[in-house]
């Protein structure tokens, strides 16, 4: 089986086996769950892999006093996004749930990647502001 992989900035094709190839995408796509995970803690928790790998195991069990929380916390953080000009919730909401890079974005919304940072970083102020 013949992979892509990049060596000093070069993209080189090699024939590997296909356990490795398995084993390679395996890693790859580790490698992108945990870096979502990652961003999604932007805020400044805690990030435990331990957390990442057993997530989803146990069966959920809410109580009416969790979903009571979770409903006012959802409720907060949408009075922030409301907060906010639709533009930047926009472009918000495609980089912290979409995954999207700044660059993407950017060709999406047809502007700079630095205008999409710029108003990531006005929301992220605005719920760090809110929540502080």
């Amino acid at each position: 089986m013949e992979i892509t992989i990049k060596i000093n900035g070069h993209m080189v094709a090699v024939e590997v086996s296909a356990e490795v190839a398995e084993y390679m995408d395996a890693g790859r796509r580790k490698s992108e769950n945990l870096s979502h995970e990652q961003r999604r803690h932007w805020d400044g928790r805690e990030f435990d892999e331990y957390i990442v790998a057993a997530e989803g195991l146990l069966p959920c069990q809410y109580t009416p006093e969790d979903l009571a929380c979770q409903q006012e916390t959802l409720d907060e953080i949408f009075s922030v996004l409301d907060a906010c000009t639709a533009t930047q919730r926009e472009r918000f909401l495609l980089f912290a749930l979409d995954g999207f890079s700044c660059a993407e974005i950017g060709r999406m919304c047809g502007c700079s990647k630095e205008a999409v940072r710029l108003s990531i970083e006005a929301v992220r102020k605005k719920f760090l502001k809110y929540f502080s």
